[in-house]
């Protein structure tokens, strides 16, 4: 069909090219960013291309863009105010630190030994993205609390808290932790804890996990830690090799839930 007019248009942000027939109807219109034409009228296509052919480079595709998966919705909706991914691992011991941190000059900070393992175990756990995990750091929980690391991936949720234990040898009876002389700590309990709030808030199973970085040896009581899975440091790389739990699509619907901080505000 001859005489059909291509418009340029530039509406809210998006560049497109109009064609309509002669009588005035639209037939197509072509997005620039896309790169896709959208068929008003089917009947029309092999005009409507010929028509397009000299404003556009490369090949034309045909059809409406692929429906958004969820991950792609989340994305577009979530406000950065409430978007958690950018967290650095120990984002509250960091802030806490450039605060309050100059009152501690003349002496040893516990919290930078604290912040010191939360770095090492949230760079370990970073390179696992390339064998499809995704990890959150320093989720914030009501009340004060927060997870250390979150970690989603093939082999489910896991909750994960880090505890320093430099060349210490560290003693376990459920639900105490012995580092060193240090008295001990229940810190099993609270790493449980925190796995129950984190699935409460995802609606889906999270296991505990306890990373001891940098222990010199690990000495599990009679009781052992329970349902709480206690690794060294070393040992994080070999949940590359774990999966059969969660499914890709799975595991970015998890993520991108986990990574809205109103996910978190009523656990």
């Amino acid at each position: 069909m001859a005489g059909l007019r291509v418009t340029p248009v530039h509406r809210h942000g998006q560049a497109r090219l109009y064609v309509s027939l002669p009588d005035g109807r639209s037939a197509a219109w072509y997005d620039r960013d896309t790169g896709r034409v959208c068929l008003l009228l089917t009947a029309f296509q092999d005009e409507v291309l010929a028509a397009l052919r000299p404003y556009v480079v490369g090949e034309l595709v045909v059809g409406p863009p692929p429906v958004p998966t969820p991950a792609e919705l989340a994305r577009l909706s979530l406000h950065p105010d409430d978007d958690l991914a950018p967290n650095r691992p120990g984002e509250a011991l960091l802030t806490e630190l450039e605060r309050y941190g100059a009152a501690q000059r003349f002496r040893t900070d516990p919290r930078r030994r604290e912040l010191a393992a939360q770095q090492h175990t949230g760079a370990a756990l970073e390179r696992l993205e390339a064998a499809g995990w995704r990890v959150l750091h320093s989720v914030p929980l009501p009340g004060g609390a927060r997870i250390d690391h979150l970690l989603v991936g093939p082999a489910g949720v896991l909750a994960i808290r880090a505890l320093n234990a430099r060349r210490h040898r560290v003693r376990i009876a459920d639900p105490l932790v012995t580092v060193g002389r240090a008295a001990p700590a229940p810190v099993l309990r609270g790493t449980r804890h925190e796995a129950e709030r984190a699935s409460l808030a995802l609606a889906t199973a999270v296991r505990p996990v306890l990373v001891l970085v940098g222990a010199d040896r690990v000495e599990p009581g009679p009781s052992g830690a329970g349902d709480v899975s206690v690794l060294k440091d070393t040992e994080l790389p070999d949940l590359a090799r774990l999966g059969g739990v969660l499914k890709p699509a799975d595991i970015e619907s998890l993520y991108w839930t986990a990574r809205d901080r109103r996910t978190w505000l009523r656990v």
